[in-house]
């Protein structure tokens, strides 16, 4: 199979990289400066056990691929907020022997959230979710880092929004020769749902910097216990942290090569990065969601939707809010 890698930023130039170290065929699809960077220089994919440099072909588009293979596999690795955009280029592909990729190619969703995939039932008949644990940066054109080790990531897929097949099967065997776990799961959406309330912190993480003082430590906390009222009140499963924390195990420990830091989660990194937009509305806004479908409060989720949305649009730097600050601000909304 050829891999399309449909977003070559953090987790799709981890993913795309380590498939082609491990001699897999793989196409990157970027944009901007990062597209020129990857088309001139390759993709230099910084891991625990080296910088690699990968010169594979580089595209902006289904275009310049002309007819896709009837074995190629899609991996969309956008930003949720990017994603119908993406859905509207690729789905009407041509693929050789006829029909569009919508109709007959899988398409792998290498999201945070859970509304990639279902966005993605829309356009495409075979959809695939993916559980991403990949700690992997990307702020610098043709640059990703993965500090994970001794795997790069643990990849939980199966078929969105349940069940298991061959492809699922062959894909999730050519993952684990590239330095990945990828457990092929029948009820992929628990894990995602599981995934959400952690991720509910990078909004934290993304206005007040790296979490690791007790105060926001303690707000991480309560952010989550409201994201876990909300699935509650929905009847939504998710995986507990203790199933969570018994399949990563110790498999992917972060190192850092050069003794510097990692830096941020993928919203930090948007704001590094400068975009302009931010994955908020997909994280704590789908909490904001269900609360007021199902009628449960949300002011902490809300707050912290609101708040990384103005640092996108207003470009400002991450951490450039301090957590008492903040605590503040959560602080006015009990009074």
């Amino acid at each position: 199979m050829r891999y399309v890698i449909i977003g070559a930023g953090a987790v799709g130039g981890a993913v795309g990289g380590r498939l082609a170290g491990a001699g897999h065929e793989v196409v990157l699809v970027a944009r901007g400066a990062h597209h020129a960077a990857l088309r001139d220089g390759g993709l230099r994919l910084r891991v625990p056990d080296g910088e690699f440099t990968y010169r594979l072909p580089v595209m902006d588009g289904p275009a310049g691929l002309g007819t896709l293979r009837a074995d190629d596999v899609l991996v969309l690795a956008v930003k949720t907020q990017d994603t119908e955009a993406a859905l509207e280029a690729w789905g009407t592909a041509p693929v050789e022997g006829g029909g569009t990729a919508a109709e007959r190619l899988p398409l792998l969703c290498a999201q945070n959230g859970v509304e990639g995939p279902r966005l993605a039932l829309r356009r495409f008949r075979h959809v695939y979710g993916v559980c991403v644990w990949l700690p992997a940066t990307f702020v610098e054109p043709g640059v990703v880092s993965a500090a994970g080790s001794p795997l790069t990531g643990i990849l939980h897929l199966g078929g969105y929004p349940h069940g298991t097949d061959e492809t699922a099967r062959q894909i999730a065997a050519d993952l684990e020769k590239a330095k990945f776990e990828a457990p092929v799961v029948p009820d992929i959406a628990r894990w995602q749902y599981a995934k959400l309330l952690s991720n509910l912190a990078n909004s934290v993480e993304a206005v007040t910097g790296p979490v690791e003082s007790e105060e926001a430590l303690a707000l991480v906390e309560r952010v989550r216990a409201e994201g876990a009222a909300v699935l509650d009140a929905a009847g939504i499963a998710y995986a507990s942290v203790e199933e969570q924390r018994a399949a990563r195990g110790d498999k992917v420990t972060l190192l850092s090569r050069d003794g510097t830091p990692r830096g941020g989660g993928s919203s930090w990194q948007s704001l590094t990065r400068g975009t302009g937009t931010i994955e908020a509305d997909y994280l704590n806004g789908e909490i904001a969601l269900l609360g007021r479908l199902h009628g449960i409060p949300t002011p902490l989720n809300d707050l912290l939707q609101r708040l990384a949305n103005t640092f996108a649009r207003e470009r400002r730097a991450p951490g450039s809010m301090s957590v008492a600050e903040l605590d503040r601000l959560v602080a006015d909304l009990e009074h």
